[in-house]
């Protein structure tokens, strides 16, 4: 997939660069598979804003996501490849056999007209659900479950794809796209490839409006704000930290401060974490 640039008829114009959607399907989303959404803007059930620099954006809909893909043994032809507001990957409409419609994360290289398939029994081919216990090692997969029967949870953000390094006593090691090493149980389901939408991470914003219109808020630097409001605030023009490092708000140190604790249950199934340690 390609990246579209503009004619710069304004300063902003010159840097935008937006996905170019041509192999997506023209077409409406799905009626049957779409949910409301309503906005919180970063507010909980007190309405007070929990999430900071969220609110406005453009109405959208929930797109239904099979993320269990437990419609097992039975063939599903793609019908469309769809734009989702949602997600930064595109998504696939299947109808299986039976006639029930599903929308899946679609896999890169998906096309109309493609049959995909979930179960122990399904090719290696993109877009093909398998429990990773019948996935070779050294596949790429995406769509991972971390608990199985639970849903994917694991790699499915755009372009992202994890590597089966190895299986051993009913787990299955996994190289997460972070570096992450970690096992997983080899019950879970995985898909096969790599998550569509490979350049959306090269895409530029190009200006502040484009941002507004995703629903995010302006950000105001700690810097500029007076002592009263952030630790890095006052002094006579452009003050440095004055702290061995940047804190948020309310203190904590904002770079490297370690937050997963160390009692997890989980922490077990981690070989290595991203960082190396």
């Amino acid at each position: 997939m390609a990246i579209k640039s503009f004619s710069p008829t304004s300063p902003a114009r010159r840097q935008m660069t937006v996905t170019d959607y041509s192999v997506l399907s023209k077409c409406g989303p799905e009626k049957s598979l779409l949910e409301p959404m309503k906005k919180k803007s970063g507010r909980n059930s007190y309405g007070r804003i929990t999430v900071r620099h969220r609110g406005g954006g453009n109405r959208t809909k929930y797109r239904v996501i099979d993320f269990k893909r437990d419609k097992i043994g039975m063939n599903a032809t793609v019908q469309t490849v769809e734009y989702d507001p949602n997600r930064s990957a595109h998504i696939a409409l299947l109808q299986y056999e039976d006639g029930e419609k599903r929308y899946i994360l679609a896999p890169n290289g998906l096309k109309v007209g493609d049959v995909v398939r979930s179960g122990a029994d399904a090719d290696i081919k993109p877009g093909n659900a398998l429990p990773m216990a019948n996935i070779p090692v050294g596949t790429f997969i995406h769509n991972v479950e971390m608990y199985p029967n639970k849903g994917a949870q694991l790699v499915r953000a755009a372009g992202n794809m994890a590597q089966l390094m190895a299986k051993e006593n009913g787990m299955a090691l996994l190289r997460l796209p972070s570096g992450e090493l970690r096992n997983v149980p080899d019950a879970c389901m995985a898909t096969v490839g790599q998550v569509s939408n490979i350049d959306h991470e090269n895409v530029k914003i190009g200006k502040a409006g484009r941002k507004r219109n995703m629903g995010w808020r302006p950000t105001v630097r700690g810097s500029v704000m007076n002592p009263n409001d952030h630790p890095h605030g006052g002094g006579e023009g452009k003050s440095p930290v004055g702290r061995p490092g940047p804190v948020t708000p309310w203190g904590k140190p904002a770079l490297g401060y370690k937050t997963r604790s160390k009692k997890k249950a989980s922490n077990k199934f981690i070989v290595k974490r991203r960082n190396g340690k």
